[in-house]
């Protein structure tokens, strides 16, 4: 019997286009084969009515937050306004109680969600740390390994950055509030991010990143210290986000964030600033440059009122964008893609900002597709994001009949995913060509969604 499983599904997207009758091969160690006639022996798993594409990449996550969705959803009694900075305090009350096996129950479900939306790798931008008075735990690392397990044990592919937190901000008290986030110092951060690195090295799925949080939270000597580490562990910040957050670097340092980012030399093709509203036009030029990526979280940015992040601009200054959930506000990164170009079209009152010419059908879908796979995959360093011999098999497909992609055509298809799709079209997921959605259903849905529902009750009842 052969080690080889053959996938084969009605539509196989592959090299920027549907090919019908494609076959996708599998080895045994979880990879693409080169295509070819099926082996005899091979294990056939025929999908019919469906379009198999490749498995997409979430760049920004915080897993912990799925559980204030819906809960700061109003303006607090005696304010006049809602916004990030009041947002972040209703933040903390999840942050501040959770034990460990809380930590994995909320990542859990949140990543089970990323999943049953054809999402196969996650960055997860991981700044829980410490016990709530801020003591570090006896494993320094034991909050990390329980956001690792929950992502490895509903089988999605996790690179865990592990964020550096020095501070409050530039001359603002010690905030108690973020007592578990905190490391004494760049040492103590650098040598905790690499025992780490070592702890999961060699397990499947898992890798690690740097993540300074933002030039509020990580002062200049932080970021030289982490322009200096070598090697290629990607390297993940908050940057612009906020009016205030530029306002509080200008007057620390002379200067914004980005232009901060540059001066040090953390602007590296290595580096995914993410968010970046906020940015200048030479500010764009930095960011191109230096090879960077830009990871937008479109419904986190809306739903905190943010401001619209100016793709086009950055697309023309030769920056590559990836896409991520961030707060969970919602999980649907094929949404995110369509969001980043709706709001656009708001902003510069025109429709296709992004389409980047030619006139094709599927010209504008495609970018947009490529920034939720192949960018999100370069921005977290991984092999994936295309179905390539070589590369590990993660995928998922959809139901060429579901309600919302029904009447679509080969040509038209992969615009109907990205423009018009419900998540619910998602059928299979698989990673490292496993299949750990079947029909729409994870084995552990049902266990999660019990767990989770008891944790939301003790800390909002």
């Amino acid at each position: 019997m052969s080690d080889i499983t053959v996938y084969q599904p009605d539509l196989l997207y592959r090299s920027g286009r549907f090919h019908a009758g494609g076959t996708l091969l599998v080895g045994a160690d979880g990879r693409i084969l080169p295509e070819g006639a099926i082996p005899e022996g091979a294990r056939v798993v025929r999908l019919p009515g469906r379009a198999l594409l490749p498995g997409l990449v979430n760049g920004h996550s915080h897993a912990f937050q799925r559980l204030i969705r819906g809960r700061t959803e109003y303006v607090a009694s005696g304010s006049g306004s809602d916004d990030f900075w009041s947002w972040r305090e209703a933040m903390y009350r999840a942050a501040e109680s959770l034990n460990p096996e809380e930590v994995y129950l909320a990542s859990r479900q949140a990543f089970l969600e990323m999943l049953l939306a054809g999402i196969t790798s996650v960055g997860e931008f991981h700044y829980l740390h410490h016990q709530p008075d801020g003591t570090p735990y006896v494993e320094r690392n034991a909050l990390a390994y329980e956001v690792i397990r929950a992502a490895r044990d509903v089988g999605l592919r996790i690179v865990l950055l592990r964020v550096g937190y020095a501070r409050a901000g530039f001359r603002v008290p010690e905030n108690p509030r973020q007592r578990r986030f905190i490391d004494k110092d760049v040492d103590t951060f650098l040598s905790t991010v690499e025992e780490l690195a070592r702890e999961v090295e060699g397990q499947p799925g898992v890798s690690v990143g740097l993540a300074p949080h933002s030039v509020r939270a990580v002062p200049r000597e932080w970021l030289t210290a982490l322009a200096g580490v070598r090697g290629e562990r990607p390297v993940h910040m908050h940057v612009a986000e906020q009016p205030k957050e530029i306002e509080a670097c200008v007057a620390e340092y002379g200067l914004p964030p980005v232009a901060l980012l540059e001066e040090v030399g953390l602007l590296q093709p290595r580096f995914t600033a993410v968010h970046a509203v906020h940015v200048t036009q030479e500010e764009a030029r930095m960011l191109g440059k230096a090879g960077a990526v830009v990871c937008a979280c479109p419904s986190t940015e809306r739903n905190l009122g943010d401001g619209i992040v100016a793709a086009d601009r950055l697309v023309g200054a030769g920056v590559r964008l990836s896409l991520g959930s961030d707060s969970q506000a919602t999980v649907d990164l094929l949404d995110e893609t369509r969001q980043l170009e709706g709001h656009l079209r708001l902003s510069r009152v025109r429709r296709a900002v992004l389409d980047p010419g030619g006139g094709a059908v599927d010209g504008l879908a495609a970018r947009l597709f490529e920034m939720a796979t192949v960018n999100g995959a370069r921005s977290l360093g991984l092999p994936t994001g295309a179905l390539e011999p070589g590369a590990p098999a993660d995928f998922f497909t959809v139901d060429l009949n579901h309600p919302s992609l029904v009447g679509a055509s080969p040509a038209s298809l992969l615009a109907g995913l990205v423009f018009g799709a419900d998540k619910a079209a998602v059928r299979e997921v698989a990673v490292e060509g496993r299949l750990v959605v079947r029909d729409g259903h994870h084995p552990r849905t049902e266990e999660s969604g019990r767990a989770f529902h008891a944790l939301a009750r003790r800390l909002y009842s």
